[in-house]
């Protein structure tokens, strides 16, 4: 019993050993229960997926509020909130990715759910990081809301400018550095068959695998942005990982809902702008008021209205009927 109250990251062991049981739980009745095999997820199974985890998100800082209080439960939906918001960045990029490799949508789920289990270690050892040097350096906090509001007034004023995946330098390096095969091998990502260099046989990566490591990629850059700002909300590195890891873990399930219907949020990047803003914004309001710290619940509240607007006024603006979406998710003809 005394090693479940040893201290890890300034929490109780136990704690932590909750949070992953409850996760390792999810991801084994995830890929072991629902999709064992693989099959095409529709949208109507998208929604009751994202609606379950959201719920989970949602309820967890009902524990969070038993073990430790109200401040730290509003920065835990705070967080929860922001991260799940930054992630349709991420949810656009996915869908081009897997255009561009021609990943058929009964495979997409299988990229996704392994490309989780590399976030929740990657974020892991990214905050891990960050609360170590925020701990004995605070005023990076600092360098970190100046970080947000520069990268918030870039959003604002930049222009949709497309992502060109074909000069893409990450995909041309993985290509020079591993021997990829030009089709699929059904779900496999690595399969052995003869080199038709030198005739032996060797082990070759399939685009599957290559579109998890772009996307792999692609999340550690989103990452920057967004476990920063969850920094800038609190330095708490149990409530940081907690809220990025339940805000990722709907993500795939909400990609199949969402890769068809991004153009209806096509004005929420600007609200996302505004919200860096004032996350950024926060620490040096706080100390031009004379307060420790921006009040949780002020922030949890004021997020929501900034996100509420952007997403209102992005339906609004795009109700007349859009030509034909791209089916990002969808094989290249």
């Amino acid at each position: 019993m005394e090693l479940l109250l040893i201290l890890f990251l300034g929490k109780p062991l136990w704690m932590w050993l909750l949070f992953m049981s409850l996760v390792v739980a999810l991801l084994v009745f995830d890929l072991g229960v629902l999709n064992r095999d693989d099959h095409e997820i529709g949208i109507a199974e998208s929604l009751k997926l994202s609606a379950m985890y959201i719920a989970l998100g949602l309820g967890f800082s009902g524990l969070i509020y038993w073990m430790m209080g109200g401040e730290a439960t509003a920065q835990y939906l705070t967080a929860f909130i922001v991260e799940k918001t930054l992630a349709m960045d991420n949810i656009f990029v996915i869908a081009l990715i897997f255009s561009f490799f021609a990943i058929p949508r009964q495979y997409q789920h299988r990229v996704l759910f392994w490309g989780i289990l590399g976030v929740i270690l990657l974020r892991g050892v990214m905050i891990g990081l960050g609360a170590t040097i925020v701990e004995h350096y605070h005023w990076v906090l600092y360098l970190f809301a100046l970080f947000l509001i520069f990268t918030g007034i870039k959003m604002l004023f930049a222009g949709d400018k497309p992502h060109d995946m074909a000069h893409n330098p990450l995909i041309a390096f993985l290509h020079r550095r591993f021997r990829v095969t030009d089709e699929l091998h059904g779900h496999a990502f690595v399969v052995r068959q003869r080199d038709p260099a030198t005739g032996k046989v060797v082990r070759f990566i399939t685009p599957l695998l290559l579109a998890l490591m772009v996307i792999e990629v692609a999340d550690l850059i989103f990452a920057v942005d967004s476990v920063p700002a969850v920094f800038t909300i609190t330095t708490d590195p149990y409530l940081v990982y907690t809220s990025n890891i339940f805000a990722i873990l709907g993500l795939r399930a909400l990609y199949f809902a969402l890769a068809a219907i991004l153009h209806r949020f096509a004005y929420l990047k600007y609200a996302l702008s505004i919200l860096l803003v004032f996350i950024g914004s926060k620490i040096f309001i706080a100390d031009a008021m004379g307060w420790e710290k921006f009040p949780p619940a002020w922030s949890l509240g004021i997020t929501f209205v900034i996100l509420t607007i952007g997403v209102v006024v992005s339906l609004l603006k795009t109700r007349n009927p859009q030509p034909e979406p791209l089916s990002f998710g969808d094989p290249r003809p």
